[in-house]
């Protein structure tokens, strides 16, 4: 899916809690409805980012893997 991305977050080569505390401070500047792509090579950044999304309340619009690199689209509620 193509989303109209607001704000796009390279946090490669972080290693965990490094890539969701990034994507924390990017939602929390952004407004209500924004979408924030999130780029990552930490493999335990899948479950964070599960979890973060159920727990927040914003959507985990899309994840996915390719060659080790985890994409994400969040919905900042």
């Amino acid at each position: 899916m193509n989303y109209h991305v607001d704000q796009k977050l390279d946090a490669s080569g972080l290693t965990c809690p490094l890539p969701l505390l990034k994507a924390k401070q990017a939602l929390n500047g952004m407004q209500s409805g924004q979408i924030l792509n999130v780029i990552c090579t930490d493999s335990g950044s899948v479950r964070d980012f599960q979890v973060f999304c159920h727990q927040s309340g914003n959507q985990l619009l899309q994840s996915g893997e390719e060659n080790g690199t985890y994409t994400y689209f969040l919905r900042k509620v």
